[in-house]
C-alpha cells in the first residue's frame, strides 16, 4: 500500500480548492501522525487509532471552523477531556461561528454548570431524550449511540470514540482505551451533517441558520458513504450493509466489535462464510466495561467455532472499536456495535469506504491488534467450568436489554 505523505501540521485544513480558505491557527495540543492517511475518490481519508491521534485532530479542526460545528456524542462528561472541547467549542462561538452540541442525555454525566458556561459563551445545546414520567420505555430506551463531528460542513469524523478521558492517551491523563475514528474531507462530510442537523430539529434545538450550512456538498461517491439509523425506512441500515458485504465475501472477513452479540441471522451468514472457506477472524472485547455483554458474546462462541470462525479477546486496555474489513475492499468504521441495541434501536452511523488501500491499513491495524489479543480455540473452549457455561447462557437469555 502506498500512502500519501502528510504535510506539514494536519493536511485536512490546507490546500482547499473549492470551499472556504481555513485560517493558519495552531494548536497548543501536538498532533500525532494518523494510522493511515490517503485519498480515496472525492475525499481525503484519515484512520485515526485511539484518543491520542483523534482527540488533538477533532480539536485542530474545531478551533478551525469558520462557519459551523457540530457536535454530537452518546458520552459526554465534564471531565478533562470534556472541558477540552467544551473550551474550543466555547472559544469559536465566540468568533461568530455558530456551534451545536448534542449529547444523549443517558449516556452523558455532565454538571448543570458545564452546561450553563458552554451556553453563556453561544454554544447552543441539546439533551437527546431526557428522562421525562411521561415518556414511554420504548422511545426512551431507543439512544443516540452515534459520534459525529462536522466543520463547515466539509470536515467530518465519526467512530466509536466519547468525549470523555476513558479515551485520551495516559500521557493526558486518559485511561487508553482502544479505539477508531475516521477524519474525511470532502461531501460525505455534508451526509454526516444531514443527519445531525435532521437530528438537532427533531429534538427541539434553537434554530438553524440554513446559510451557513452548505447543501451543494452532498452529492454521492460510491467509495466513501456514510450509512446511518434513525431516517425513515433506513432504520436497519447498517445492518443491511453488513449482511450484504458478509454474504458476498469470499476470501477475508475479519471483524473488531466491542460488544459482539449479532442477531441469529447474521450469525448464521457469518458461519456460512467460514464454511464456504472465507477466513473469518472476530475480535471482542475481552477487556470491558460491560462484563455482561461478554458473557453474553460466549454464549455464541461454540458454534462459531464449529463453523471454523477464529475468535479472539482483547486484553488489557478496554477495546471499543467498531470496524470491519471484507475481501481487502470493503471497510467500516463507525458506532455500530454488532448487538440488538444498535442494529435496531439506537441512532447509530457508520462511514462504509470502498478501496483497496484503505482496506489494506485496516487490515494492518487489525493484525496489529491481534498482538494484544488472545485466540480462543475449540479445544480449550469445550473445558469451560459449568460456572462459565451457566453465566454465558444466563446473559445470552438477556442479550436484548444488554
Amino acid at each position: 500500500m502506498t500512502e500519501a505523505p502528510l504535510r506539514s501540521g494536519l493536511h485536512f485544513f490546507t490546500g482547499r480548492q473549492d470551499g472556504p480558505r481555513y485560517r493558519n491557527l495552531t494548536s497548543t495540543t501536538p498532533i500525532s501522525a494518523p494510522f493511515a492517511d490517503l485519498q480515496v475518490g472525492a475525499h481525503r481519508l484519515a484512520l485515526l487509532r485511539d484518543g491520542e491521534q483523534a482527540f488533538p485532530a477533532m480539536l485542530r479542526a474545531i478551533a478551525r471552523a469558520e462557519r459551523t460545528v457540530c457536535l454530537e456524542t452518546y458520552i459526554l462528561r465534564s471531565d478533562r477531556t470534556g472541558e477540552r472541547f467544551a473550551e474550543a467549542l466555547a472559544e469559536r462561538a465566540a468568533a461568530g461561528v455558530e456551534v451545536n452540541l448534542l449529547y444523549d442525555a443517558w449516556g452523558s454525566s455532565v454538571s448543570a454548570a458545564y452546561i450553563a458556561d458552554l451556553r453563556a459563551a453561544g454554544v447552543r445545546t441539546v439533551a437527546f431524550r431526557p428522562f421525562a414520567v411521561n415518556t414511554p420505555f420504548e422511545k426512551f430506551a431507543r439512544r443516540n449511540h452515534r459520534k459525529i463531528l462536522v466543520v463547515d460542513s466539509y470536515v467530518g469524523v465519526t467512530g466509536g470514540m466519547n468525549i470523555a478521558d476513558d479515551y485520551a492517551s495516559p500521557e493526558d491523563g486518559g485511561a487508553g482505551w482502544r479505539d477508531t475514528q475516521l477524519l474525511l474531507e470532502g461531501p460525505a462530510a455534508a451526509e454526516l451533517q444531514y443527519l445531525f442537523l435532521r437530528t438537532w430539529r427533531r429534538s427541539g434545538g434553537p434554530p438553524l441558520d440554513d446559510r451557513r450550512y452548505g447543501v451543494e456538498g452532498r452529492r454521492a461517491d460510491p467509495q466513501v458513504r456514510i450509512v446511518g439509523t434513525g431516517l425513515p425506512r433506513r432504520r436497519r441500515w447498517v445492518r443491511d450493509e453488513y449482511r450484504h458485504a458478509i454474504d458476498r465475501s469470499t476470501r477475508r472477513l475479519w471483524i473488531t466489535n466491542a460488544y459482539f452479540l449479532p442477531p441469529l441471522r447474521m450469525i448464521h451468514a457469518i458461519n456460512e462464510a467460514a464454511r464456504r472457506g472465507v477466513d473469518v477472524r472476530v475480535m471482542v472485547a475481552g477487556t470491558t466495561d460491560v462484563p455482561a455483554v461478554l458473557f453474553a458474546s460466549r454464549g455464541i462462541y461454540g458454534r462459531m467455532l464449529k463453523a471454523g470462525v477464529k475468535l479472539y479477546e482483547w486484553r488489557g486496555r478496554v477495546l471499543h472499536a467498531k470496524t470491519a474489513v471484507i475481501d481487502g475492499r470493503w471497510s467500516t468504521v463507525g458506532s455500530s456495535n454488532l448487538d440488538a441495541q444498535s442494529l435496531r434501536k439506537n441512532l447509530e452511523v457508520n462511514a462504509i469506504v470502498e478501496d483497496e488501500r484503505f482496506a489494506a491499513a485496516v487490515e494492518r491495524m487489525f493484525l496489529e491488534d491481534l498482538g494484544s489479543c488472545e485466540e480462543i480455540t475449540e479445544k480449550q473452549w469445550r473445558k469451560r467450568s459449568l460456572l462459565e457455561r451457566a453465566a454465558s447462557w444466563t446473559a445470552y437469555l438477556a442479550r436484548e436489554w444488554l
